[in-house]
């Protein structure tokens, strides 16, 4: 584990940029970026021109590490090359910690929760990240009803996956994600934090972990996970909220930065020029950075 890398994540001023969308997600980021389907007609082709979407915005002047602890990277988007070096290697000359998602994807609704689909080939996977100086993984479950037995199956899927991430030498991302949208979003939360700091007790002193969580309903619900001493850091998604709203909600939760995708690239769009891309850029990681760093 790089020892640099782990003091700006866990100590540094800034948020955690989500370039992650994959798969199914694609269409839709492209789309909102101004791509339309009709515009490229294989999967070789999407991932090309999201791909210049993300190198777009990662060589923006505005996308470095003075705001920007890290951002989550996309299998591909590892894979590929910016300004000829290796995504990871780039970010992290830019001083950007990079993280790689590993899941992939959604089993089908049970229990009122979305476990994570078995992730086959991850041993060679975290291999890959190692290689290509990766510092971290993100993987994603999803929550939606408060459901007692679910909720637990998804945070011990979570902590059993965690721990051979752990063992590769990598800090892996927990992401339990609560739909906002959710009747009882607020019980919900109150036994997810239980539920995880459970399996956080049970940890090796050594054994890192970082959680990324919706914004939670009932302000600094997560201080008692923020303040513990496995975790590393805890980073909140957007989930659906506007970048106006979730900066807001963000703001009134000490300790909680953001990790935000679909309210950090909302406003790009491929027709932008270079001067108007990277301004309205610039203008959402400052807004961002404020709602992490400087709290009501």
């Amino acid at each position: 584990m790089n020892k640099e890398q782990f003091d700006k994540i866990k100590n540094g001023k800034g948020f955690i940029a989500a370039l992650d969308q994959s798969g199914g997600s694609t269409p839709k980021a492209l789309a909102d970026y101004g791509v339309a389907e009709d515009q490229y007609s294989n999967d070789d082709e999407m991932f090309t021109l999201v791909h210049e979407m993300r190198t777009r915005i990662v060589t923006s002047p505005s996308f470095n590490g003075d705001k920007i602890l890290g951002a989550i990277l996309f299998e591909q988007t590892m894979d590929r090359e910016v300004e000829g070096k290796h995504t990871g290697d780039y970010l992290a000359d830019k001083g950007i910690v990079p993280f790689l998602k590993v899941d992939k994807g959604l089993a089908e609704q049970q229990d009122g929760v979305q476990l994570m689909k078995p992730i086959s080939d991850l041993d060679t996977l975290l291999s890959r990240a190692n290689d290509h100086k990766i510092f971290g993984t993100k993987m994603r479950s999803n929550i939606l009803e408060f459901n007692k037995e679910g909720i637990d199956q998804v945070v011990h899927q979570q902590f059993v996956i965690a721990k051979e991430i752990i063992a590769k030498d990598l800090v892996p991302i927990i992401e339990p994600e609560v739909n906002i949208h959710s009747e009882q979003k607020e019980e919900i939360e109150a036994y997810l934090a239980e539920a995880i700091k459970k399996e956080l007790d049970q940890l090796d002193e050594d054994q890192y972990v970082m959680l990324k969580l919706s914004i939670p309903t009932k302000a600094n619900q997560y201080n008692e996970l923020i303040n513990h001493p496995n975790v590393v850091r805890v980073v909140a998604l957007s989930g659906g909220y506007s970048r106006e709203d979730a900066n807001k909600l963000l703001k009134s939760n000490d300790g909680l930065i953001a990790s935000f995708s679909r309210a950090l690239i909302n406003d790009l769009n491929v027709d932008q020029s270079e001067e108007e891309f990277n301004q309205v850029l610039a203008d959402t990681i400052d807004s961002i950075y404020d709602a992490s760093v400087n709290k009501n």
